[in-house]
């Protein structure tokens, strides 16, 4: 039942220096931005992706979308189709992972201002999370220096800051790395999307109850759209107080606790609620069985850790977590856009296409 919400990876956190969450932006290295910029946007064909390289279309600037040859979800998309997705948009197909094919194929020996990374790891495996989450970002950090590019808009995870698993170890390296590297930056570490919170929506209508870890109240997040977030991302561009910050963020509304998502749900559709409890010490028992299995075993190894990654978020809240108590803090998780989740369910349950989940699937 449970699949991979987001990534994992081997890769070890150095020592971080810390950085201001809130207050005004450092100065060492901020620039006056351009009204109109040249920008390249890594991972343009995800969900994130798109709506960002949308937003940054319509704020003017200039938008060049690097995607890999098999892109979007679960690599469903081949180059014709991403050519028809980027309206508006010039889009380069090269190997993130090849620091030539950035080079030839993505900044050649043209000049970008900034560049925007959604880009992320495909199947979640250790070693895809490896290739991607961390090496390809150090390649592209290196090739943006070589194109002069001046300012990093990275897409983070709000969940980095509890790292407990491999891959969001990998991120706060990366992280680390970006902010030690002279250019200005602006990382961005959104809370929920609503495609990770959409999977029940099929199963209620059809009249299954909704399922829930626990009680349903044991965690909570502020979840945020594609189009609220990819406006976020595109006004980084301009908004000088965002530069070299650590940026989370949440969408509108007060926190939600899966409980609320599914009565919501429910009422939406007019019916009484109807709810599943997993207990969280099954999950424990999967990932000890999975763990123990997997020191023989490459294959039940990375199952184990996508174990650990769907107890992680059965038990830990998407908000902002406070560091002297230990405890999250919705009050502190800064909140933007117009879209709340319900909004969202009335939508596709009136007839708009849900999103393609891929291996962002927890049922």
């Amino acid at each position: 039942m449970i699949k991979n919400m987001l990534k994992s990876t081997g890769t070890t956190v150095p020592e971080l220096r810390l950085t201001r969450t809130d207050g005004p932006a450092a100065t060492p290295n901020a620039r006056r931005a351009k009204a109109r910029q040249r920008v390249c946007v890594l991972g343009a064909s995800g969900t994130i992706g798109r709506a960002t390289a949308a937003a940054l279309v319509r704020s003017g600037h200039e938008v060049v979308c690097f995607v890999r040859k098999r892109s979007g979800v679960e690599g469903s998309l081949g180059q014709a189709e991403i050519a028809r997705v980027f309206e508006g948009a010039t889009v380069r197909v090269l190997d993130p992972t090849d620091a030539m094919s950035l080079s030839r194929n993505g900044f050649g020996d043209e000049p970008f201002d900034t560049l925007v990374s959604c880009m992320a790891s495909r199947t979640g495996a250790p070693k895809d999370a490896r290739a991607i989450d961390h090496r390809a970002h150090h390649n592209v950090l290196d090739a943006a220096r070589q194109a002069g590019v001046g300012h990093f808009v990275l897409v983070s995870a709000i969940c980095v800051q509890k790292p407990l698993l491999a891959f969001q170890q990998a991120k706060l390296a990366f992280e680390a790395v970006l902010i030690e590297s002279g250019l200005s930056y602006s990382i961005v570490r959104p809370t929920a999307f609503f495609k990770s919170l959409s999977g029940q929506i099929e199963r209620v209508r059809r009249g299954q109850p909704f399922v829930v870890f626990g009680n349903g109240n044991l965690t909570a997040c502020k979840p945020i759209s594609d189009d609220d977030l990819a406006d976020y991302i595109a006004d980084c561009l301009q908004d000088e107080s965002r530069l070299n910050r650590i940026l989370p963020i949440g969408g509108p509304g007060e926190a939600i606790t899966p409980r609320q998502q599914g009565e919501a749900l429910f009422a939406l559709l007019g019916r009484p609620p109807k709810f599943r409890s997993v207990p969280v010490a099954l999950l424990d028992v999967i990932v000890g069985g999975l763990g123990a299995l997997g020191r023989i075993s490459p294959s039940l190894a990375e199952k184990a850790e996508l174990a650990r990654i769907g107890r992680y978020y059965a038990t830990e809240s998407m908000l902002v977590l406070d560091p002297q108590t230990g405890g999250y803090d919705a009050t502190a998780t800064p909140s933007t856009g117009t879209q709340t989740l319900f909004d969202f369910y009335r939508s596709v349950l009136a007839g708009a296409p849900a999103p393609e989940r891929g291996d962002h699937a927890v049922f």
